[in-house]
């Protein structure tokens, strides 16, 4: 390529920022961020969860008690019902 054809491509290039400079009258724009309701709900809900526990301690304090002293029984007949149910509910 020649150098007079570089500067011949650049003063096209720069014609064009111009333009585009022109177009928007030269004016400062502003930006604005709106966040919808449903992003206002879910940022409440994911607040919420952060606040609360992992373990809801009154559910699982009897069943931990049995366990630690060795009396929790799990009844293999229910929990194979149980098991199956869930994994036709999934399917």
């Amino acid at each position: 390529m020649r150098i007079e054809a570089y500067s011949q491509v650049q003063q096209m290039y720069q014609t064009k920022k111009v333009n585009k400079a022109q177009k928007t009258g030269g004016a400062s724009q502003s930006k604005q961020l709106q966040i919808s309701s449903v992003g206002k709900d879910l940022q409440t809900a994911k607040t919420a969860v952060a606040g609360s526990p992992d373990v809801r301690e009154e559910l699982t304090a009897s069943i931990k008690a049995k366990v630690q002293s060795g009396t929790y029984q799990v009844d293999n007949g229910t929990f194979a019902e149980k098991l199956l149910q869930k994994y036709e509910e999934m399917r």
